[in-house]
């Protein structure tokens, strides 16, 4: 089953008689918005949403509070399980995720489901803005008593697809570990967030920007096969992703897997490497 899926098929799905449970997972990174206010998902999504839609908090039911293991370590699984029930996920509805339109916080709601055992879910490529069907208020949205039904899924984490960070320094030497944040980042020239800049010794540099194209949709399979390829990147390779925070490295988990290449992630990602001083650190772009 394809990952992604386009607007124009949303709308025939939400159409059909197995209409697909949506997820909006509107989330920025920074701070504050252009105004100095701090972006609120939650505001976005009751201003307007995709009809049926149910906002989920990347920061509270997608991740567990920051802490040693990173800023958006794994959520703690009955919080999850709750928020996706709540959002009328069971165990074989079809689920799609949306978010503003840069696609991270989509794709972590995808990683998550797909990495506790849910068969069917994808991301709307492009997010909202792709979307030209209408848009529901949440005034309008309980003036219909539109909630879902309580869903029943359960999650149930597989093995093999979470690295921790001895996992990622492995992986590093005898597969592909790829760094999916600002080249600027990788190289250790600007660290915005995070106490040292740099890179985990042996990834290399994969900027999440790179697999999209200038609206903000995945580039075809076959350019992303080609992209990852030069990198060394082949079915028969292990294959791991980190970013800062594990986030946007969920975003190159689902380009990796458009490509048809299976990826662990490391969750943890850079905020959890650099908690600890005694971890190695490359800089410029020289991977070790």
């Amino acid at each position: 089953m394809n990952a992604i899926i386009s607007a124009s098929e949303l709308a025939d799905a939400l159409r059909s008689e197995r209409p697909p449970v949506l997820l909006d997972v509107r989330w920025q990174l920074s701070t504050a918005a252009a105004s100095g206010q701090p972006f609120d998902g939650r505001a976005a999504y009751a201003s307007g949403h995709i009809p049926g839609a149910v906002f989920v908090d990347l920061d509270r039911e997608l991740a567990s509070a920051p802490g040693p293991r990173g800023r958006h370590p794994l959520p703690d699984l009955d919080v999850f399980g709750a928020a996706m029930r709540r959002a009328g996920v069971s165990a074989w509805t079809p689920v799609v995720a949306y978010d503003g339109g840069i696609g991270w916080a989509a794709a972590r709601a995808w990683w998550l489901l797909r990495w506790t055992g849910h068969p069917d879910v994808r991301v709307l490529d492009g997010g909202l803005p792709a979307w030209d069907g209408p848009l529901e208020a949440e005034a309008e949205a309980e003036a219909e008593a539109s909630a879902p039904a309580a869903g029943d899924f359960v999650p149930k984490p597989a093995g093999g697809a979470v690295l921790d960070a001895d996992g990622a320094a492995a992986l590093a030497r005898s597969g592909v570990l790829l760094d999916a944040r600002a080249g600027e980042r990788y190289r250790g020239e600007v660290e915005p967030i995070d106490p040292v800049g740099g890179h985990i010794p042996g990834a290399l540099s994969a900027p999440t920007a790179d697999n999209v194209d200038a609206d903000g949709r995945f580039r075809p399979a076959a350019e992303l096969r080609a992209r990852f390829g030069e990198l060394g990147v082949t079915r028969d390779v292990p294959v791991g992703v980190y970013c800062g925070s594990g986030v946007s490295a969920a975003h190159e988990v689902l380009a990796l897997e458009v490509a048809g290449i299976p990826a662990a992630l490391y969750v943890g990602s850079w905020s959890e490497w650099t908690s600890d001083p005694a971890r190695p650190v490359a800089v410029g772009p020289d991977p070790q």
